[in-house]
Parts: structure tokens; sequence; C-alpha cells
């Protein structure tokens, strides 16, 4: 069973807690009284590798929402490591802690967790009990590690033979079947939740087929009119059985929106809160990667566009040497939008409270 996603108002203290909130009091109007630039930090996710995650001090220092950490082997004492850097955050208001721990090629701290099989092969030789299972132990070891937030599973129906610069699924995909793949992939999901971590269903609307893997270029998925009927299906099953996280693809679609997908009100808005009535984290694919850059948009104005469309955490990496630039590039340019009118603060406050309310984070339990 899922975990439901929290709800964004929360005024009420803790039962116990001996505290005493008005009524009145909810994330939405606490998040009122912020200033833009601490706003804008919330809804950003900074990558850095896992073996230097002092590297993003200054982002835990100015409230960012999230790191995502990259690398393929976790230091041993990387939950202290984490801990370390948690308390730079103002308030206490801790980061999202994630990476991607999918299976097979995929796997950033398989040294901590264990091994897990290719998610294709777990959809061809694994019952979803057993993956649920497996999942939930890997969910335990990330937890104990300090990690809050997987980016996985993938639910994109594909069976092609990536993942590569075509096809970015490939083997990531736990079927070119629609019911394997959203039954085995939510299976996945369950497990993580269970354990406590928080799991990211990928690539929404689906990239099954796409003409190639958007880390690389522009990329298309296929007809609107057949990804309804076969790659959205997994999706939809997540949000109608509770999963409080998407992450959205930077694919276009022929036939619902010739952006990409993560900077498309139409998808962001009209069919993810509107149509299929999501009320979780909505995540971007990486705002610097090639079919973003592709768009002529520099990382800020890719940041405003994807929060004018209805994203509310937004990812995206720099090099090692300029993380702190990058980032206070990206607040400045969120900040200049509302400054200018581009982007209202009423919806820069709704995208942190979606982020708050997956980490649970209750406001009016904090001075």
């Amino acid at each position: 069973m899922a975990i439901g996603f929290p709800s964004a108002a929360q005024g009420a203290a803790p039962a116990g807690s001996g505290r005493r909130f008005p009524r009145s009091c909810s994330n939405a109007n606490k998040l009122a009284t912020w200033s833009t630039s601490r706003l804008a930090a919330q809804t950003l996710a900074v990558a850095t590798e896992e073996d230097d995650v002092s590297s993003v001090t200054h982002e835990v220092s100015i409230g960012i929402g999230g790191v995502i950490l990259f690398g393929s082997v976790a230091p041993f004492d990387f939950g202290s490591q984490l801990a370390t850097l948690e308390l730079r955050a103002p308030r206490g208001v801790k980061p999202l802690v994630m990476t991607d721990e999918e299976g097979g090629l995929v796997q950033r701290m398989a040294n901590l967790v264990g091994r897990i099989p290719a998610p294709r092969t777990m959809g061809a030789t694994m019952t979803p009990a057993q993956i649920e299972a497996l999942a939930t132990q890997v969910g335990r070891r990330m937890l104990a590690a300090g990690v809050t937030m997987d980016l996985a599973p993938v639910l994109d129906v594909d069976g092609g033979v990536g993942p590569n610069d075509r096809d970015p699924d490939g083997t990531r995909s736990f079927s070119a079947n629609v019911a394997v793949a959203a039954r085995d992939g939510l299976a996945f999901a369950a497990g993580l939740e269970h354990a406590g971590v928080i799991a990211v269903v990928k690539h929404f609307p689906g990239l099954g087929g796409v003409s190639q893997n958007t880390d690389v270029g522009p990329a298309t998925t296929i007809a609107w009119g057949r990804l309804e009927k076969t790659g959205l299906v997994p999706f939809v099953d997540a949000i109608n059985s509770g999963f409080g996280a998407v992450m959205v693809a930077n694919a276009s679609i022929p036939g619902l929106t010739a952006q990409p997908a993560s900077l498309s009100s139409v998808v962001e808005t009209s069919l993810l809160r509107g149509r299929l009535h999501f009320r979780g984290l909505i995540v971007t694919d990486s705002l610097t990667a090639g079919a973003i850059a592709a768009t002529g948009l520099t990382l800020p104005q890719a940041a405003v566009a994807a929060l004018r469309a209805g994203a509310d955490l937004l990812l995206y990496q720099a090099s090692g040497g300029s993380i702190d630039a990058t980032t206070n590039g990206v607040v400045h340019g969120i900040v200049e939008a509302v400054a200018g009118g581009e982007l209202s603060k009423s919806q820069l406050v709704a995208a942190v409270s979606y982020v708050l309310a997956a980490k649970k984070v209750g406001l009016c339990t904090r001075a």
C-alpha cells in the first residue's frame, strides 16, 4: 500500500507537544512571510557527488529544497556527513536527500544497500511481492544512510536495448508490457515507501519509444494518441494508488505539447493537476539536460518557466567549482521574475507548500 501524501496545510501542533497555534495557522500563511529568495531556494534541488557533499554547504545554508547524490560508491561515513551538512539548514527545514537507486546499471550506493537487479530483470524473474520486499530492504538501508528520497522507479514502458544516447530507458524499464511495467514498478515504489523513503515515479507521461535521450538533446515521445493508452497508464495507476511524487520528462509530446513536458503547463497543470487530480510533488527532470539547453533558455529562465508551468521542485547540475554561483544565479532569476510580474509569488508559495508537504514539515510547529 502506498503512503498517502500529506496535506500542505498543517495548522495544529502535534498531540502532546504542549504548543498552541492559531487555528488559522498553515504552511501557506507562514510561507507568505518568507522572503522571495528563501522561497526560491526551497524549490531547487542541486546535484553533487556523494563523496563531496560539503560542496553544497552554501546551498543547504540558504535553504535549498533538495540535494541529489551522484556517484557509484558511497563513503562508509555517509550518514554522519549528511547529518553534519543538514545542521546548516535554516530553522531545521532539512533538504530532501535524493539519489537514483533503480537497480542494474543505475545504482549510486550499492556498497551500502546491496546490488539490485535491473528493473527489466526484476520484471521478468520476480513476483511483485518479491520486488516489494527487495525495495523495502533497500529503502531501509538508504534511510539509515540519510537518504530520504529515491528518484525511482522508472515506470516507462520500454523494450529497447538502452540505456544509451538514443534510448534512455532500456533495462531501466520493468517491461515493454504496460500491465507488467505498472504492476512491478508500483511494487518497487511501495517497498521504498514502506521503508520510509519517498519514491519518485518517472518519467511522466512516459518515455518509452522516445526519439532520443533528453540528456543529449531535444526529443519527442510517441504521439499522444498512443501514449495516452500505453505509457501514461502506469502513472495513472501510481496516482490512483496514492503515490505522492512524480518526475516529469524533458521530452515534448506530439499532439499534446511542443515544449519539453517539464516546462509545459499543459502537462503539469492541465494534465497532472487538472485531469489526473494529482496533489503530490511535481519534480522536473534535470533542467541542465540537453533537451532544455536546446530551447535556448538559460538555467534561471528554464527554472522560471518550470515554476510557471506548475512544477514544484527543480533539478539541475553544476560543475563542482560553480555550484554556488549557479545556485545563486537561479535564485536571483526567480526573485527577478517575481519582482517583474513574470511569476506570481502565490505560485512560488504553492510550489514550496508541496515541497514542505513531501518533507512532512509543518511550519506552525516551529519557531
